[in-house]
């Protein structure tokens, strides 16, 4: 939760961190439909491609050279120390798996933390040709193929109609799948943070693989902005959680939480 004497984050900024999501999500989408790109396997078993690296360097290069004092934390290459007290968080490819396997259902995320916390984050994926994005204290708004809107949540009263996305469930606790099946109306891809936005979902699960910290970093400031909420599947801070994650309209949220705490492996 931001604090409450937090400042809005500066428009020219939010703008500015837009329109690198913007080139960066074109080059993304660009080695996505080239004849061919090299892949490799990282030390920790995740891969990672040549769009991967290509990506990262044009978000720290154009970082470098209008924000020099900023710290920066890439997915890639690492961290890069700053002055500031500010630090920009990036995932080149969120979903080089699926960028891999040619399956168009990946994003570049950025986001920017301060010393009180996020300020700002942009999700762009560029296939689907949507961006999402907000502010601290500037809301959040959803750009479909250069449409801007607001938020639309859905507003389930009950929590048996409400649909729940999973993300990566493979591996998932078996009791963890049951319960949510039982209780709500579980469904497979319907966009992730863009389906929670655009009022497919009430939802979203993430409770398979340990996601990275550049994974999650933009996701409390766009929840937030958004009138929604986002915790780990405690219902702790979801940036110093486990790599879980709820995602949620709101309504349902502590009830989800307080069905899966039975379920989930201690």
């Amino acid at each position: 939760m931001a604090l409450v004497n937090a400042p809005r984050v500066d428009p020219g900024l939010l703008e500015f961190a837009i329109g690198l999501s913007e080139r960066a999500g074109s080059l993304a989408a660009e080695r996505f439909f080239a004849a061919d790109f090299a892949t490799a396997i990282k030390a920790d078993g995740t891969e990672v491609t040549e769009a991967d690296l290509a990506v990262e360097a044009l978000i720290r290069g154009e970082l470098a050279d209008r924000f020099p004092a900023d710290g920066i934390y890439g997915e890639e290459t690492g961290v890069t120390a700053g002055t500031s007290g500010r630090r920009w968080v990036i995932d080149p490819i969120d979903g080089t798996r699926y960028f891999a396997h040619r399956v168009p259902i990946f994003g570049t995320n950025l986001a920017l933390e301060d010393q009180h916390g996020v300020a700002l984050a942009v999700i762009n994926q560029p296939v689907a040709r949507q961006i999402i994005y907000a502010g601290r204290g500037r809301g959040c708004r959803v750009r479909t193929d250069g449409t801007d809107m607001a938020p639309v949540l859905r507003d389930n009263l009950e929590l048996a109609a409400a649909r729940v996305e999973l993300v990566n469930p493979a591996g998932w606790p078996a009791d963890v799948l049951l319960t949510l099946h039982r209780h709500t109306r579980i469904t497979g891809h319907l966009g992730g943070i863009g389906g929670l936005l655009t009022g497919l979902v009430d939802a979203v699960v993430i409770a398979g693989s340990e996601m990275g910290y550049e994974d999650l970093a933009p996701l409390p400031v766009i929840l937030e902005e958004a009138g929604g909420r986002a915790t780990d599947l405690r219902g702790g801070p979801l940036l110093s959680g486990n790599g879980t994650a709820l995602l949620s309209t709101g309504r349902h949220h502590q009830a989800l939480l307080d069905m899966l705490a039975s379920v989930l492996p201690h």
